[in-house]
């Protein structure tokens, strides 16, 4: 059983446990033991984050748990999540570790893993590290402790990996974009990537204070950056997340794309440049029954895996797809990198743009997606809210009405203590009638639980 590792590292609020300055030193420590018990030279890890303001408190403690167990720590400030794991490729690093929660707000931070090769650890590693906690590892001799430098041409060495996923030489000169970066991560590398290919660039949210990241911005809000893409006259906008995996895409009338879209669009490009692998997509159980039927009319596959990128990926790699992500802009593109990657993913659109000759809106122009609504229930606590027996009978309830007519997943949140209620169905009215009893039902529920 886990104990600190949820489906994307370690998360909380900052300063209460787990995310405290003493768990991240114990973490290093753990996690340095084990990472440098199967290596005969001395291993290196790579450390980046976003631009959060506990980014530094847990940096510190981390890297010296690091560097007193005997591992040399590289730290490349803040980039985004997909180029800490290319970056640890890269520069031949033993393992690489994101300080970051993503989408979440200001107050919250994470610890985030990644191998030698790209990939998140594998399940053992971190409940080896998981058992290390509560069991300190033996420290070193005095003169076998680690050192730690800064790498200062982390952000241009991740440009340069970014630009070299398009065909040589394509540019987008001319082309008028928007792009919203959450105040997070990508703030250094978001404008100037898309300058350097040509694009004439409104960069909005990319005045990160510590504060600021995801608030009001960013994928999770981005309302802003359709408005700013109208205002403007630009062709395009993208909103990043805090730590630049996620991105959800608007075009020139402000129309927001999401994930499944974006899904449509990279399928049938890499359908027709006879580049799409396994002949199908991964996607989640979020995701719209009109993208299936979508991809079924042109002869393709969708599987669906379990909400979160560890098991989008796994079940990418198990039937040896190069396409999957989540409806939250979430995209994996195994032909370039080894997790999500918010700019790969913006890059790729521009290119399926350029080569088909046609603005993002008239791309996957027949997909027609199912109405479909999200509830959150928020847990004064986290507790096995789904195991409750009134809750168990609304489901059932909510299953029959929809039985032929819709879908229904209801699940707790991998990161935050919620439990989230998916709805979808052929008319919006029956949509918001189960969604809407169900959300009342449960809310009842952990109210009197409280």
């Amino acid at each position: 059983m886990r104990k600190y590792f949820g489906t994307d590292g370690v998360r909380g609020t900052v300063n209460e446990p787990p995310m405290t300055a003493e768990f991240a030193l114990a973490l290093g420590r753990a996690a340095g033991h084990v990472l440098t018990r199967h290596v005969a030279h001395t291993p290196s890890i790579l450390i980046g984050k976003d631009t959060r303001l506990s980014g530094y408190m847990i940096e510190s403690a981390l890297c010296a748990g690091l560097t007193a167990q005997g591992m040399n720590v590289l730290l490349v400030g803040p980039v985004p999540t997909p180029a800490v794991a290319y970056l640890t490729r890269s520069l031949r690093a033993d393992a690489g570790v994101v300080l970051s929660a993503s989408h979440n707000p200001a107050g919250d931070n994470g610890i985030k893993f990644f191998a030698a090769d790209g990939f998140k650890l594998p399940d053992e590693v971190e409940l080896e590290i998981e058992r290390l906690l509560d069991q300190p590892p033996a420290l070193p001799p005095a003169l076998k402790i680690g050192r730690a430098k800064r790498i200062d041409d982390a952000k241009g060495r991740y440009i340069e990996f970014l630009k070299a996923s398009l065909p040589r030489g394509m540019r987008f000169d001319g082309l008028k974009v928007v792009v919203d970066s959450a105040n997070g991560a990508a703030y250094g590398v978001a404008a100037r990537l898309f300058i350097e290919l040509g694009c004439q660039v409104t960069s909005i949210h990319d005045e990160p204070d510590g504060l600021n990241i995801n608030a009001e911005c960013g994928s999770t809000a981005p309302e802003s950056m359709a408005r700013t893409v109208v205002e403007t006259g630009s062709d395009i906008g993208f909103a990043l997340d805090g730590d630049a995996d996620r991105l959800i895409v608007c075009d020139a009338s402000g129309r927001i794309i999401d994930g499944d879209r974006i899904i449509a669009i990279l399928a049938e490009h890499a359908r027709t440049e006879n580049r799409l692998a396994g002949g199908a997509v991964v996607t989640t159980t979020m995701s719209n029954m009109g993208l299936e039927r979508f991809l079924q009319a042109r002869g393709l596959g969708m599987l669906r895996a379990d909400v979160g990128d560890r098991y989008v990926l796994e079940m990418m790699r198990r039937h040896g797809c190069n396409i999957g992500g989540e409806q939250s802009g979430h995209m994996i593109l195994l032909d370039y990198n080894t997790t999500g990657d918010g700019l790969l993913t913006a890059l790729q659109l521009l290119c399926a743009m350029a080569d088909m000759e046609k603005p993002v809106h008239e791309l996957a122009a027949d997909l027609e997606l199912f109405p479909q609504h999200m509830w959150n229930v928020r847990l004064p606590h986290r507790w096995d809210v789904l195991s409750h027996e009134r809750v168990q009978a609304l489901i059932r309830e909510a299953e029959q009405l929809l039985a032929g007519k819709g879908r229904l997943n209801v699940r707790m949140s991998g990161t935050e203590p919620k439990l989230r209620i998916m709805v979808e169905a052929e008319q919006e009215t029956l949509m918001r009638q189960v969604g809407d009893m169900l959300y009342e039902g449960i809310g009842e529920v952990v109210e009197q639980h409280a």
